[in-house]
């Protein structure tokens, strides 16, 4: 018993070793030259550019690092020439728009005189505000605060030419330093002044519609997307494209790709509105985190397991679809085993060699002198094993599989085909087009949820087979018609029933497990996830 709790002494020692959160815990400035430092206070106008360090503050000695990881704190120290930006001049002028909304990042929205927005946004990050407040002045903030170095500062420079070739919308990330009381930021000068930030392009409205998106209508965020998803008919997420993006996503072992990390253009096709994903904020490209000893505790399959470090192998792909479990389900619930393995293969061939050390090369220099060729064998290695990540990431999407209706009519049919398959057909009934059909087989899926969601949908579920998948029905607010004439001869009933009691006319078989209630509550879908 003794010998169980050392690993948990030792952490809570080095955890009370760390005291209370240090005032200064940031450095004064990431300008390396104090000479030009005074320069830019006393005459800004003679400095146009300046040699930065985007996080002196991770240097850390051997012991510090062999308990918390050396992370990415060399790339964070690393000297780094940079533009000092000007507003009146960059992209033929930008003024400020309004602030930014995340919690770590210091961050605003500037536009051109066309009305073409950006994102101005810190390479450097502070998590103590995502901490209760009776957290924030202990070993905590020194904590969390450290840990920012597993992220690499310069990964998203290195993505434009591996996404271009992916055929994948992108931002074009530029670095700039804001000198010291930079007047252009008016009441907000003091926020962001005497900082290195990423410059890039935000695909938010129609005025951000570049050749890129084609014909593409207008943009949305994925609240509004998924809100017109679920309410209307004629509403679609092209999967295939969100597909190709999240494999992506796992060949640059980005993790952190929740529903709040994509813009959605908008096209019209065939009186159908489509939305294509636009991948945005690649803060956590190259993550490196496994490497210290505490960290590994705190990354395993029992603890933190999101913080898998990037590596040559793809050694845990359910790691990187923590975060994105909710957006990956509703955008990606049709794609079947081929289509993944296609689209794996669609980027293999597109991402060479060569566009992957182009990519690399946008790293800064002293940064590519320090991973540069580490980071471009990473994502050959990863290229090449793409498709068996794109293998494992289906099984993990097969398991439990969400086929939602919308606030329209819909009729949904289920047929159980043999032991093996189980086919599902739905059809809006405004004209009988096929929305949605699928055929899942039973090595790969466990439970099959249908989701009616308002309107007054039907459901059928037929099919004699000895063994079966689990197809949970949740008919939503209409007045719903059920007919279960499914046999599975083996495992229990396979067809279970949520809806209300009242307003549903239900015509159960033996395979029908009865789960209505006078409880609305039944009928609940998060449609946005925020």
């Amino acid at each position: 018993m003794k010998i169980r709790l050392l690993p948990g002494l030792l952490v809570l020692l080095l955890l009370l070793s760390a005291g209370c959160a240090r005032k200064n815990f940031f450095a004064k400035t990431p300008v390396v030259d104090p000479a030009v430092y005074e320069k830019l206070q006393t005459a800004p106008e003679t400095v146009d550019s300046v040699v930065v360090k985007a996080g002196k503050h991770y240097k850390r000695g051997f012991l510090h690092r062999l308990f918390w990881g050396t992370h990415n704190r060399p790339i964070w120290s690393a000297p780094v020439k940079v533009p000092v930006l000007d507003l009146d001049t960059v992209y033929g002028g930008l003024e400020f728009e309004d602030l930014g909304g995340g919690f770590q990042t210091t961050s605003m929205t500037l536009s051109d005189s066309t009305g073409f927005t950006y994102a101005l946004r810190s390479v450097d990050k502070d998590p103590v505000s995502v901490v209760p407040k009776v957290w924030r002045k202990t070993f905590v903030a020194n904590v969390l605060r450290d840990q920012i170095s597993a992220i690499n500062p310069y990964a998203s420079l290195t993505i434009p030419p591996m996404a271009e070739a992916a055929g994948i919308p992108h931002s074009t990330p530029r670095l700039f330093y804001v000198a010291p009381a930079d007047s252009s930021f008016g009441e907000n000068t003091a926020r962001f002044s005497d900082r290195l930030y990423m410059l890039e392009e935000k695909f938010d409205d129609k005025n951000t519609i570049t050749p890129l998106l084609g014909d593409a209508q207008d943009i949305d965020g994925s609240g509004t997307v998924l809100n017109n998803r679920y309410e209307e008919d004629d509403v679609f997420i092209d999967q295939l494209a969100f597909g190709k993006a999240r494999l992506f996503d796992l060949l640059i072992h980005d993790w952190d790709r929740h529903e709040g990390q994509w813009e959605w253009a908008q096209y019209e096709e065939n009186g159908n509105r489509i939305y294509r994903p636009i991948p945005k904020d690649r803060d956590n490209a190259y993550y490196r985190f496994q490497d210290g000893i505490i960290p590994w505790i705190f990354s395993r399959n029992w603890a933190i397991r999101k913080f898998e470090s990037f590596d040559d192998e793809f050694n845990d792909v359910y790691a990187l679809t923590i975060n994105s479990e909710f957006i990956d389900k509703r955008a990606l619930s049709e794609l079947t085993r081929q289509q993944f393995d296609s689209l794996a293969k669609e980027l293999q061939t597109a991402i060479t060699d060569e566009v992957i050390a182009k990519a690399v090369q946008q790293y800064p220099d002293s940064v590519y002198e320090l991973v540069g060729e580490i980071t471009k064998r990473k994502l050959i290695n990863r290229r090449n094993a793409l498709d068996e990540a794109a293998e494992d990431f289906y099984e993990i999407l097969a398991k439990d599989v969400l086929v939602v209706g919308t606030d329209q009519e819909e009729e949904f049919e289920v047929k159980r085909l043999n032991d093996k398959e189980t086919e599902v057909t739905v059809r809006r009934k405004s004209d009988d087009m096929v929305t949605y059909h699928r055929v899942f087989f039973r090595d790969e899926t466990e439970l099959i949820s249908l989701y009616g969601l308002a309107g007054d949908d039907e459901f059928k579920v037929s099919g004699e087979v000895k063994e079966g998948i689990k197809v949970k029905i949740v008919g939503g607010r209409g007045e719903d018609e059920i007919k279960d004439s499914s046999r599975v001869a083996n495992g229990g009933k396979k067809t279970w029933v949520y809806d209300t009691k009242r307003g549903t006319e239900l015509e159960p078989g033996p395979e029908t497990k009865d789960k209505r209630t006078s409880d609305v509550r039944v009928h609940a879908f998060d449609r946005e996830g925020f």
